[in-house]
This record gives structure tokens, sequence and C-alpha cells, in this order.
């Protein structure tokens, strides 16, 4: 299965993307990097400067605001936690016990927001047609006939993954958090009187993601468990909405651990809400495949992460996020440009020579 998927890795290295959608402004020069992407942003991609030598305060806020405001996939998650803490989640009191009523209403409430998301980006992007290919990384058409994918459809077998398994594994660890806060087996933060912990908690969230995920990911890269569980979310070579939380229940199950962190961290509910949506809404927003959403020639969403269409691609680079420069120490880290990408090659070849 392995040599399979590298073997495919592979022929899409060598293929050209075709340019005529591209407006002129962002038309590809002819070298390596751009002859193998259909859109590139401004590269080198850059990791968060807070653990530059010497520090430099004005790009840390810098950074850590532009992360956020004006709009942002995490600013409209959080909004979304927060109205879905006072409509749609079951209060403190009712979570005492555990009951299928409510536990049926949180999967259907997440089942209606994975689909918005992950299901409004697709067709925005891949039904409308709205942008067309501009800012599209890969434009090449999703499988529709291949023995690769479940039911021989890329889309189906995405939208399946994620809709059975990973929305169920979601509901399940937010109603353990619900159950557990209400019953004080989880540690709370005092409302109103400790807001500012929970401010600060909200943005330091984006740092404990990248930890988090860079350690499960490779975790789930060593060669057993990517054949047996991992292979099937990367048999998204070219990625789109559904393919974020297209994984094997394990990885669900490994992935979405990262909410136990709240038996140590204090919580409240509606942070238990974000940090599950975060995980899961961003995973369909970051594979969208493209940068973000353009009006007027304009980016107004960041959305699609270069960094990890990279890893979809290469396999073994760009484990982790760019809060936390994980894969600067380690190694594993790939920029985007020529020169990284043929040291890249160079160190992978090396690999399979040994």
């Amino acid at each position: 299965m392995v040599d399979q998927l590298l073997t495919h890795f592979n022929l899409c290295e060598n293929r050209r993307m075709t340019e005529r959608d591209i407006p002129n402004s962002t038309k590809p020069k002819p070298n390596r990097s751009r002859s193998a992407w259909h859109f590139l942003p401004p590269l080198p991609v850059q990791v968060s400067p807070y653990f530059n030598w010497p520090p430099d305060i004005t790009s840390i806020l810098k950074w850590m605001v532009s992360g956020w405001f004006p709009v942002s996939e995490r600013l409209i998650i959080l909004f979304l936690a927060i109205g879905c803490s006072f409509f749609f989640q079951p209060s403190l009191e009712t979570s005492q016990q555990l009951a299928p009523t409510w536990v049926a209403g949180l999967l259907l409430r997440n089942i209606a927001l994975m689909s918005l998301v992950a299901g409004g980006l697709h067709w925005y992007f891949y039904v409308a047609r709205k942008q067309g290919d501009e800012r599209r990384y890969d434009a090449r058409p999703f499988a529709t006939n291949s023995r690769l994918f479940t039911f021989g459809s890329q889309v189906r077998d995405n939208m399946f993954w994620t809709l059975v398994s990973g929305v169920t594994v979601w509901t399940a660890y937010e109603a353990l958090m619900l159950w557990s806060l209400a019953n004080g087996y989880a540690p709370q933060l005092s409302m109103p009187e400790q807001w500012l912990w929970l401010v600060v908690l909200i943005f330091l969230l984006p740092m404990w993601e990248t930890s988090h995920f860079f350690l499960i990911h490779r975790l789930i890269h060593t060669s057993k468990i990517y054949q047996r569980v991992h292979a099937l979310h990367h048999r998204n070579t070219n990625v789109g909405p559904w393919s974020g939380m297209s994984m094997h229940p394990l990885e669900h199950l490994i992935y979405l651990s990262t909410v136990l962190i709240h038996f140590v961290i204090p919580s409240t509910p509606m942070l238990v809400a974000f940090h599950l949506m975060y995980f899961t809404l961003s995973a369909a927003t970051t594979h969208s495949g493209y940068q973000g959403i353009i009006i007027g020639g304009k980016l107004i969403l960041p959305l699609g992460t270069y960094h990890h269409q990279l890893h979809h691609r290469y396999v073994t680079c760009n484990y982790g996020g760019l809060e936390i420069p994980w894969d600067e120490w380690t190694g594993s880290f790939h920029n985007g440009t020529d020169e990284a990408h043929k040291a890249f090659l160079a160190k992978r070849k090396g690999k399979a020579g040994a």
C-alpha cells in the first residue's frame, strides 16, 4: 500500500498543472515548483516569530493578531462555539447524567456544523465554482472512479469517514468532557471572575494544537500505524474540504484526544466546544485546497495552508503547524522553495538508500 501511494505521489510531482485559469498577476514562473503547482503563495512559508532570538515583540504581536483579525477561521469558529454553548449545548445540570437524548442532540448539532462548513466550502469551490481555479493549489480533479477510495469516489469516501466516524468521535469526546465538568472530574474556570484566563486559554489554543498535532502526527507516520491507519487519510494527495476529517476511526480517537488536556487545564463548556470545533472544523478549512476566499481580487478569508498541502503530496515533511516550529527543530520542515525541495528529495533518497 505504501509503495503504491509513494508511486502515486511521484507521478503527481512530475505532472504539469494547467495555468489557463490563473490571473496574469499570479501567473507561475517557469521553474520546478511552479510547474508542479497550479498556484503558490509567497515563499518561503514563514513560521511564527515566537522563538526568534533576539525577541521581536512587534512581530510577535502582529503574528498573533493577524491570526485572528480582521476575519479568520479561528474567529468564525469561536463565534460558532459561543452561539452553540448558549443554544445547542446541554447545561451542566443536564450533563451530570449521561443520557441518549442530549448526546444525540450534540451529534445532530455536530453533523449540521460539519455539513455547513465542509459542505458549504465544497459547494462554493468545487460545485458552484465561484472562484474557478483562482488561488487553487492543485488543479487536478477529484477521483470519481478509483479503487483507492471507499465507494470509488474521493468525495463520497471523505464524506463517509468524516460524518460516520469523525463526527461520532468528536461528539463522544464532547459528551465525556461535559459529563466530567458537571461531576467535578475535570476542573472548571469560575465565570465570570476568571474571564481573563478564558481569553488567555483561547489565544494559547493554536500553540497547543500545533504541539499536539505534531506529536501524534509523527507517531501515526511510523510504518505499521501508517499502513493500517493513517494511509486512509493520505489517499488524498489532492485535498478538498471533506478531506480534513477523513480518517480511520483510531486516528480520530488519537487526533481528538487533544481535548483531554482539560482534565488538567481548567475549562468551561464553551471552551470545550471551541477546542473540539477548532480541531474538526478547521481541518475542513485548512484542507480546502485553496488559499482562501477571494472577493474583488483580494484575499478576504485565508483558508488552505500550503505547508500542509506539501505534506499531503510529499508525505514525510511538515507534520505540524506554524505556531510552534517543531518541524524546523526536528529537520522535517519544507518551506516550499526550490532549494528546500531539492534538500528534501536528497534526504528522502538517502533514507531510501539506507
